[in-house]
């Protein structure tokens, strides 16, 4: 039988009476000026602010992304080379509007593919994403369709694209927690990181195309601008009438990978007749609350030596620690303390109904070890012998011979053995007199027989 042990190792403090306060950040960003945003760490998705993140906001040049990364893909798969020369047709430059981004990529121009996929991400070139959607698919409207497939492959219900380009359309529509999702999923190729990073791009001139520098209109990449950030690793910004300027931003920074999206910015024009785009200042912004209010905190380590477990039979060792296989690493409000989280300790071995007997090797999995805090529950790790208990054969023998011994069925053996061997000895006994007597009774015969022909031979 299985006895659970609860063990509650880490005391609640008093503060805890306000443990409420800690579902939201202790210092809260306030006064987002955009319609919609999130910023979430990147590989376990924690939500760390969201405003409107579900509301369906015009895509406009975030479309982009998701042009890039099937065209990303194509490479990968061995479906197109990075190096093919691709010949500029007429039919890239359909639905373009005259007002439109484009590096003005002319009719039977050839380009490598990889510096149309540079023209198109970095250089906003609306002829280039064109021109991809009809190499990977034969029509624009058949790419456009890959790239709604792939957006529901990856959850983003909310999504629809019209176009490749992120020309404004009515329907081309997205949300802040979508764009987060497919960014995050780009983030998985080394390609799309390398040209999503990427600030200047030289191409290589062709036979038919001169060398084009392009560079990215993201401003957190550029080292000259005000809204330049060390620590950018890619983004994708987009600015139109009609949906506002809106701007993705993934920052690697003291161990902490997080991704913002803002949807909806606006410029802010001052006295001095300067402008603040405020789809990056207001991505600093919150980039930099964020750095200041989370953090990456040690839950469990897997040196936490956290119950001690008795061990039958064990030599030179009566007990073995166990510790967590894992460690826990949480990314918290710096507010939340580390002792308000609770360990609730199940051993799967039982002193008297279920012990756990020697030998017992480094990581076999003895409990486990449930984390919760205010009533959710963060984790269930297993714990582990730490050390080595090797089997001490003498105790072994000794404690099962008692064992056995102790039993009734092995009493009442003992029982029936001695009576056994008390008629054997018995049946001995009388045997040993029976065979006296009879020798003796054929001694004394044969003594008077003797004694007969003496007698008779003196008369």
């Amino acid at each position: 039988m299985i006895k659970k042990v609860a063990v509650l190792l880490v005391l609640v403090l008093l503060f805890q009476v306000f443990s409420g306060l800690f579902a939201v950040a202790a210092n809260p960003f306030r006064d987002l000026v955009a319609q919609s945003a999130i910023l979430a760490e990147r590989d376990t998705g924690k939500v760390l602010f969201e405003s409107n993140a579900n509301m369906r906001y015009p895509a406009d040049s975030l479309t982009k992304v998701m042009t890039l990364l099937l065209a990303v893909y194509a490479v990968e798969n061995d479906e197109i080379s990075d190096n093919e020369l691709i010949i500029m047709t007429e039919t890239a430059w359909y639905g373009i509007d005259e007002n439109s981004t484009t590096l003005d990529i002319q009719p039977g121009e050839v380009m490598t593919f990889i510096d149309l996929m540079y023209s198109a991400y970095v250089g906003n070139a609306n002829e280039a994403c064109n021109m991809i959607a009809l190499r990977i698919a034969g029509s624009v409207g058949a790419f456009v369709e890959m790239m709604n497939d792939k957006a529901s492959e990856f959850g983003c219900l909310s999504t629809r694209f019209i176009n490749a380009t992120g020309q404004y359309h009515d329907f081309q529509l997205t949300t802040a927690y979508d764009q987060f999702v497919i960014f995050n999923e780009a983030m998985r190729s080394v390609l799309f990181a390398e040209i999503a990073g990427t600030f200047r791009h030289i191409t290589e001139s062709t036979d038919d195309s001169e060398s084009r520098t392009i560079t990215s209109s993201n401003f957190m990449l550029n080292q000259s601008s005000r809204y330049y950030y060390r620590n950018c690793i890619s983004g994708r910004d987009s600015s139109t009438y009609e949906g506002g300027h809106s701007l993705i931003a993934f920052v690697e920074e003291e161990g902490l990978s997080l991704i913002s999206v803002v949807l909806g910015s606006d410029e802010l024009i001052s006295d001095d007749g300067s402008v603040d785009r405020r789809s990056f200042s207001e991505s600093i912004r919150l980039l930099q609350w964020a750095y200041t209010q989370f953090a990456w905190r040690d839950i469990l380590k897997t040196t936490d030596l956290l119950a001690r477990v008795r061990v039958m039979h064990g030599s030179g060792a009566d007990f073995v620690n166990v510790r967590p296989e894992t460690p826990l690493l949480l990314l918290l409000d710096n507010s939340i303390p580390t002792e308000s989280f609770i360990r609730t300790i199940t051993i799967f071995y039982d002193e008297d109904d279920d012990p756990l007997i020697a030998p017992v090797s480094a990581g076999d999995v003895l409990g486990e070890v449930v984390i919760t805090r205010d009533g959710i529950e963060y984790a269930t790790i297993a714990l582990v012998a730490n050390t080595d208990v090797n089997l001490n054969s003498f105790e072994y023998i000794r404690r099962q011979v008692t064992a056995l011994l102790s039993t009734t069925i092995a009493r009442n053996i003992i029982i029936v053995l001695a009576l056994l061997l008390i008629l054997y000895i018995a049946l001995v006994v009388r045997y040993n007199i029976v065979r006296a007597n009879r020798l003796r009774r054929i001694k004394n015969a044969k003594n008077d027989i003797i004694r007969d022909r003496h007698q008779n031979f003196r008369d």
